[in-house]
């Protein structure tokens, strides 16, 4: 759905920010009756704007303050064996996220883990094992500078 109005992104932006507001509180800011906003909010989520709604949690609190960016490069560029990666990387429960890269190498992973012994685990038992890598190159974040999930509507 590429034709957003600013209604559209105003309402957009209010449930990046806050998911949890009530549809009232939400018209309100907006300027709109409740059921007209209601009525934008389903148009969202049924053209898959809005693909869900979540919560997020603090990584530090559930003991997994590390993140881990692993660069990896595949033997081949042939579509099963990154079909055969790309099914075997999603097993992994602390990968958070994985990007087909172009560039260095074939994909980028952030991991979320407890510490490196936690990381080595997962290296071992998941990493190592993925079809047809031919390299992983780990990296430690220090800390996190700037982090959002919201994407700003103009």
């Amino acid at each position: 759905m590429e034709n957003l109005d600013a209604i559209d992104r105003q309402i957009l932006n209010l449930l990046q920010s806050d998911a949890r507001l009530a549809n009232i509180e939400l018209a309100d800011q907006i300027g709109l009756s409740p059921s007209a906003c209601l009525r934008r909010v389903r148009r969202l989520e049924d053209s898959g704007v809005i693909a869900g709604f979540v919560a997020l949690v603090d990584p530090s609190q559930i003991g997994r303050s590390v993140d881990v960016f692993v660069e990896i490069s595949l033997d081949s560029q042939a579509e099963d064996k990154l079909d055969a990666f790309e099914e075997a990387v999603a097993e992994c429960p602390e990968v958070m996220s994985c990007h087909l890269m172009a560039g260095e190498y074939d994909y980028i992973l952030h991991l979320s883990v407890a510490d490196t012994v936690d990381y080595e685990r997962i290296h071992k038992q998941y990493l190592a094992r993925l079809p047809a890598v031919a390299r992983i190159r780990s990296n430690f974040a220090i800390r996190t500078v700037y982090d959002t999930t919201k994407h700003e509507l103009d």
